[in-house]
């Protein structure tokens, strides 16, 4: 990952809830036709979602 990359996860980490929402729909939005990824295997779709179950599980446990 270069500084770049790392910058932008840096300043994403210190947007509120509401601007982290808008800024990944932002880039889901940009990302959608790029043709050049590879299909996601099973394995990599279960264990996106376990983390973001594992993610929404803390946040609402913390309310």
């Amino acid at each position: 990952m270069n500084i770049a990359v790392q910058n932008l996860l840096n300043s994403f980490e210190n947007l509120s809830e509401s601007e982290k929402w808008e800024t990944a729909l932002e880039l889901l939005k940009r990302t959608i036709h790029f043709n050049n990824f590879p299909a996601l295997t099973d394995e990599e779709l279960t264990l996106s979602a376990e983390e973001l179950f594992l993610e929404l599980d803390q946040t609402e446990a913390r309310t």
